[in-house]
């Protein structure tokens, strides 16, 4: 019996040492494995070893903004790093197949520089040409014995009659010099004839006179321009003095048109600049001019200032009164990158631009733009010459690539104030408490499509949720403000609101 247990003691101790040994050798070998592995990672870090891909970066997808050199666990929630591969597109951006581009409809346009002159759309309305317009007066006293023009704004040619005027007290002059040159005394005929032309009796009338023998009882004044009449001061029978304006005509080979300036613009307008305008009636009709004046002084009530345009009228189709629309062309033509209009994207606070890179890749550029110059637009900062980017299809880019978290979102609730925020609400667990937000291991959230997880939530304000201490389990409720989840409501379970 004693031979019996001692035999079993001797082996139990032996099974013990075996277990010790079996426990050691595991051990070992586990620790040189570790180290392989760490070694093998420090030497080729960016290399995933599963696909042997080469890896740019790692990140946290729910917060794409920080990058990581190695894997490991996010500091921001709890879930593992993920890699982004140097084959999946540039920096920030996302690869897209040739067969999806062309299933989008994807058009590339090359950014390129081109001189341009700066140029400003207006609108105005066509006006006489006052420095054109021309008066027929009266040299001496008389009367309107008939008068050809019948009313204002009448049409009239150069050399047509306006009026005849019967002048009295021309005929005695008159007379005189006949009398004289008849009886042979041409020195006192010629010193008559000097005192007819003080007299304001024109040398035609007076030639008239030497040719009838006849004194001229009658003066014809004529239009000295073509245009329109503007003014019509006499009408027949009525009595004439000397200066009196008995007509005003205003010539149309030039025209004048009044554009409205806005007071932000008006240091852009400059006497002498090239004006293209086109008439309302008319669009395949085109004149050219200048900017002639502008007049000082801003309309209280529209905010404008007025610039004097003088348009060439030589074909007579523009009347005053004709509304316009202008283009104003700066002397001096720019060097500018331009690219397609449609190819950025205005968020509402910032302008962006898809950018094409290698191996099918897009990344959203924010850019900074200029002056829109037909169907291109002026490229301030952010583009260079050469540069390929998106023309069109990049809405379609983004809801089929879930870019969600590459582009800048194209919309959020600031630049939309009026828009619903949605509230979230879920159960968790205190696990630290800081001045700026709460980490909590919160269960699976299905409108967001989240599973359980550990995650910091911000707080509005440092002192909120003073009641709360870490291991609580909690109700909660948030929303999302920009790239943040935001503390709403936080409450112990079965605590009443």
């Amino acid at each position: 019996m004693k031979n019996t247990k001692i035999i079993k003691a001797i082996a139990l101790i032996g099974i013990a040492f075996a277990l010790v040994f079996i426990g050691y050798w595991f051990g070992s070998s586990n620790h040189q494995a570790s180290k392989a592995m760490q070694s093998g990672t420090s030497a080729d870090a960016s290399m995933d070893s599963q696909t042997d891909r080469k890896v740019l970066y790692w990140h946290d997808p729910m917060v794409p903004g920080n990058k990581f050199d190695k894997p490991g666990k996010s500091p921001f929630m709890d879930m593992q790093l993920v890699p982004v591969y140097a084959d999946e597109g540039t920096d920030g951006g996302v690869k897209v197949s040739p067969t999806l581009q062309q299933n989008l409809g994807i058009r590339f346009a090359a950014v390129r520089r081109a001189d341009s002159r700066d140029s400003l759309e207006l609108v105005g309305s066509t006006q006489f040409d006052e420095s054109a317009a021309e008066v027929v007066q009266s040299r001496t006293n008389g009367y309107i014995d008939k008068l050809y023009a019948r009313s204002p704004m009448q049409r009239i040619k150069r050399g047509d009659p306006v009026a005849s005027v019967f002048v009295p007290e021309w005929i005695a002059p008159q007379e005189e010099y006949l009398a004289l040159k008849r009886g042979g005394n041409m020195e006192l005929a010629a010193a008559a004839k000097q005192r007819m032309r003080a007299m304001s009796i024109p040398d035609g009338l007076i030639a008239q006179a030497d040719r009838s023998g006849q004194s001229q009882t009658h003066i014809t004044l004529t239009s000295p321009v073509t245009g329109v009449m503007t003014e019509l001061s006499v009408r027949d029978g009525a009595m004439v003095t000397p200066g009196m304006t008995i007509a005003k005509i205003a010539g149309l080979n030039k025209v004048w048109l009044i554009a409205e300036v806005p007071e932000a613009l008006a240091n852009t307008v400059r006497p002498g600049m090239d004006v293209e305008a086109t008439a309302s009636g008319d669009t395949n009709k085109k004149y050219a001019g200048k900017v002639r004046d502008v007049l000082p002084g801003i309309n209280a009530s529209t905010r404008t200032l007025q610039a004097r345009l003088e348009l060439d009228n030589r074909d007579g189709n523009l009347t005053p009164g004709m509304l316009m629309r202008i283009r104003l062309n700066a002397d001096k033509s720019i060097s500018r990158l331009l690219v397609p209009t449609e190819a950025v994207i205005t968020t509402g606070k910032q302008s962006i631009v898809l950018v094409a890179g290698d191996h099918n890749s897009m990344r959203p550029v924010v850019v900074t733009t200029g002056r829109d110059i037909g169907d291109d637009t002026e490229i301030v900062t952010g583009l260079a010459e050469g540069q390929k980017v998106v023309a069109s299809g990049q809405f379609l880019i983004d809801s089929e690539a879930s870019l969600k978290s590459v582009l800048p979102k194209f919309t959020s609730n600031a630049e939309q104030p009026n828009a619903p925020v949605t509230v979230f609400k879920s159960i968790g667990k205190v696990e630290k408490i800081t001045p700026d937000a709460l980490t909590l291991s919160h269960q699976p959230i299905t409108a967001l499509g989240w599973g359980a997880m550990t995650m910091d939530f911000k707080k509005a304000q440092p002192n909120a949720f003073k009641g709360i201490a870490v291991g609580q389990e909690v109700e909660f409720s948030f929303k999302q403000v920009g790239d943040d989840y935001v503390l709403d409501t936080v409450k112990s379970v079965g605590e009443k609101p």
